[in-house]
């Protein structure tokens, strides 16, 4: 039996675990599904909001009264963190990466909705991002305020108990769906889910495989960073913990020319996942992870599991399409 830590109840879960049945006859491989993270909540919608009720929790617990996070312009994690914020009565503020003035669309334009403070950094400056936290702690430390600081993604060893957590709903999900998965698969950005889903099938004896799709960085980046979230989830939880067996299972080659930025074919992938399944991925994350799904599929990588199952974790990201909707303008 896991012991979970403080949480507050802030995602609408369990979230649904859904056959896609015209896209699997189509590609003729497994039977795909999809685990429908996207569906966590409204405008607090995603994975982010499954970490955020054990971060937040502990936030509230040391009594911070500020919250201070950092990503891309565009991330579903700040924005996250901004409207979670202004529901529980918090001051939160956004350490935003962008080299160019930021139209306010997309997450951008909902961070701003709801009353985050924001602070523009280019790509240089975000280098030392360690410095521009320390800055801004002090900063309000100074006024008077507590601060609770949040990684990129809420990628950390207590952020990784929301999918753990999760990991547990998938099997009662399996159970209930009568399917044995190969495999879930999933976009990792800031390596936060893909170490929760180890550490949870691992601690709920769960034999389905984690692949994770890189959306930026390499192999080699994940592997570190996964093995980072790992060794601080088992210092603070689990001292006497053996994770020495988990290794990260992440596919790069997919990942496009930088992070936020997607090939024509992703944008195609996303158009024809939404026109035959009524399945809305995104540029940033979902489209480049299902995209490279398709094409591992066609390739026959997952030939030998032709009969199994695979489950596509949906982590959300509707917003940040919104800014880049121009990219469809061309597309039949």
């Amino acid at each position: 039996m896991v012991s979970y830590p403080a949480r507050l109840k802030l995602a609408q879960i369990p979230t649904p675990l859904l056959p896609l049945t015209r896209l699997s006859k189509a590609l003729g491989g497994p039977k795909l599904w999809v685990k429908r993270d996207d569906l966590t909540g409204a405008a607090s919608s995603g994975n982010k909001v499954r970490k955020l009720e054990f971060l937040l929790a502990e936030a509230k617990a040391q009594g911070c009264d500020t919250l201070i996070t950092s990503g891309g312009v565009q991330s579903n994690h700040c924005r996250a963190v901004a409207v979670l914020g202004a529901q529980l009565g918090l001051k939160v503020h956004l350490l935003l990466r962008s080299d160019t003035q930021p139209q306010p669309v997309g997450n951008l334009f909902l961070d701003q909705l709801v009353g985050a403070t924001i602070s523009h950094y280019s790509l240089n400056e975000f280098r030392d991002l360690d410095g521009l936290f320390q800055y801004w702690q002090e900063h309000y430390k100074n006024l008077g305020h507590k601060v609770y600081s949040i990684p990129t993604g809420g990628s950390n060893g207590t952020g990784a108990w929301g999918y753990i957590a999760a990991a547990q709903e998938l099997a009662e999900d399996f159970t209930k769906q009568h399917i044995d998965p190969y495999a879930v698969v999933h976009a990792t950005g800031s390596g936060g889910t893909q170490a929760g889903l180890l550490l949870g099938f691992h601690l709920h004896q769960v034999d389905c495989r984690v692949i994770s799709y890189a959306v930026c960085d390499d192999q080699a980046y994940f592997a570190a960073k996964v093995a980072d979230d790992l060794q601080q989830w088992q210092h603070k939880y689990a001292p006497d913990s053996d994770l020495t067996s988990l290794e990260p299972s992440t596919i790069d080659k997919y990942a496009g020319p930088a992070y936020g930025v997607a090939s024509a074919d992703v944008f195609d992938t996303i158009k024809q996942v939404a026109s035959m399944e009524g399945l809305i991925l995104d540029p940033v994350y979902t489209g480049k992870a299902f995209h490279g799904l398709i094409q591992d599929i066609k390739q026959g990588v997952y030939a030998k599991q032709h009969d199994r199952d695979i489950v596509f974790l949906h982590t959300g990201g509707l917003f940040g399409l919104f800014a880049q909707q121009h990219q469809f303008n061309n597309k039949k």
